[in-house]
């Protein structure tokens, strides 16, 4: 059965019980202004204020609201097949602090629940990375040997909780699931208590490091603080070259009520198909919430309303008695060596700190990145502080990833500039709901037709380094291969690292009239 509204929307989303914060006075001055609302924010927020720091929380939206708002929720040390990859580019020992890292996340959250008494819905269940292909079950079995020597209680198995077959899988004890929203709206009602300051609608576009920092804010307010954190998840300021260092991508989401009965009972994954991520949470009296992810691709790739219909078939035909009702999308980055950068902003800075590169496991890793960065601002240093080190470089590890990932992101930025690039075809054959970038003039427009004909127009020019924009006819956005931002139908920024709206363009004729 199939229940899905039209427009995508997270299940998290709907928990909505935060009140409204206003923006920051002009002037304001405090020990650590941290950038960005998310999961890792929020916990660096909240662990500094903790710790005896004023601080001061600043969100361009809502809080909690963007790519922590459309996660999977998973709070899991097992991470795909990551455990093979580390260990041949950071050692055995590096693996061990990865896993110990990850395992520390996860308790910490649970500690915190019990601390605050935060009813999230937290449940203890086993992760899983399995195969279905033979072929892919010996890439399985080795992960299980190597997450093992990291330290993980993992173990390879043939048989899971999933409905349908498997070839192998590796399993890991003890890890976690909750509502993220209700596990950090928690957090924010403590973190005021504590004397925090939370801020929304404040998009920072100017960061001035010194003694103190100042940061610049879209309306031109200032904040002075001794030390900064960037958690925007794609940093809105690259000074240790973190924009050649992670790619984005996306993932869709389905997900839909089943009988509890037919709860596979943990976390799943699987690289095959274009990944396949699987888990439950708790939704009525007995049934569970089916939460489906895969289809990963680049931001801009295009023919995302496809890419819904796959995933929805397959969940479907391996769920046959789900009946669906949400869908929506998440995206994270990729770090050249699978490791987040989480530590000082760039060589030579002493106040100005950044957490990003989560590709995909944000949960625990965001709550890692707020340890460690209150731990770093307050004098500690805790053990994997110099695996996430962002001013690491490694460039015989790091050169594969590093030249893959500049080559798509530098064919669309010497591409969309060449003079003989033109657009889709004229405005008049976009449809309702549809659009493309066509050429008009010497100009390169986004032209949007909404479901009453009316026509949007903007520039295509990414307002980050000038990409052209594409059009997602899935969540009707505008998105940018190059490094990730993404607009809405109107130029409004939903994802850095732009921190400017696309341009309207209000003398664009509509060539249908």
């Amino acid at each position: 059965m199939r229940d899905v509204p039209d427009r995508p929307f997270s299940y998290w989303m709907e928990y909505g019980d935060a009140p409204a914060y206003p923006p920051p006075p002009d002037g304001l001055d405090v020990d650590v202004a941290v950038i960005g609302a998310g999961i890792a924010g929020i916990c660096t927020a909240w662990e500094l204020a903790r710790a005896g720091k004023s601080v001061a929380l600043l969100e361009a939206d809502r809080v909690a609201a963007g790519v922590t708002g459309n996660t999977t929720a998973k709070l899991s040390a097992l991470h795909g097949v990551v455990y093979q990859r580390l260990r041949g580019t950071r050692g055995r020992e590096g693996a061990a602090l990865y896993a110990r890292s990850q395992q520390d996340a996860i308790g910490h959250v649970v500690a915190v629940c019990e601390e605050l008494g935060i009813d999230c819905d937290l449940e203890r269940v086993p992760a899983f990375t399995y195969a279905e292909t033979h072929a892919e079950a010996v890439t399985v079995e080795a992960e299980a040997e190597a997450a093992r020597a990291a330290g993980l209680p993992a173990s390879y198995v043939r048989e899971t909780g999933l409905p349908f077959p498997v070839a192998g899988a590796v399993r890991v004890e003890e890890q976690a699931q909750f509502h993220p929203r209700k596990y950090l709206y928690a957090l924010l009602a403590d973190l005021e208590t504590r004397g925090g300051q939370i801020f929304e609608g404040t998009r920072v576009v100017g960061l001035r490091e010194g003694e103190p920092c100042r940061l610049t804010t879209e309306d031109g307010r200032t904040v002075a603080a001794r030390d900064v954190v960037v958690a925007t998840h794609y940093p809105v300021f690259d000074r240790s070259l973190l924009f050649a260092r992670l790619k984005p991508h996306r993932e869709l989401v389905v997900a839909g009520v089943i009988p509890a009965a037919q709860d596979p009972g943990g976390m799943y994954l699987t690289p095959e198909g274009s990944t396949r991520s699987v888990r439950t949470a708790p939704y009525g009296d007995g049934e569970r919430l089916l939460i489906v992810t895969g289809e990963k691709f680049t931001p801009g790739a295009g023919r995302v309303e496809e890419r819904y219909e796959r995933l929805e078939q397959w969940t479907t035909q391996r769920f046959p008695d789900v009946r669906l009702t949400h869908r929506w999308a998440a995206q994270d980055n990729e770090p050249t060596d699978g490791v987040p950068f989480v530590g000082a902003l760039h060589p030579r800075a002493r106040h100005a700190f950044v957490a990003a590169g989560f590709n995909g496991w944000g949960m625990a890793s965001g709550v890692m990145a707020g340890k460690l960065l209150a731990a770093r601002i307050t004098g500690q240093k805790l053990p994997w502080a110099d695996l996430y080190d962002p001013v690491r470089l490694q460039p015989l590890k790091e050169a594969p990833s590093l030249l893959r990932f500049q080559a798509a992101a530098a064919g669309h930025f010497v591409g969309d500039r060449l003079p003989f690039v033109t657009g889709s075809g004229p405005a008049s054959a976009i449809t309702p709901g549809a659009g493309a970038v066509v050429r008009s003039g010497a100009r390169h427009v986004a032209v949007h037709r909404d479901d009453a004909g009316e026509l949007h127009a903007l520039s295509a020019r990414c307002t980050h380094l000038g990409c052209l924009v594409r059009f997602n006819d899935g969540e009707r956005t505008w998105e940018c291969p190059c490094h990730g931002s993404r607009f809405g139908i109107d130029g409004e920024v939903l994802q850095g690292p732009a921190v400017r709206p696309l341009e309207r363009i209000h003398d664009f004729e509509d060539d249908e009239k």
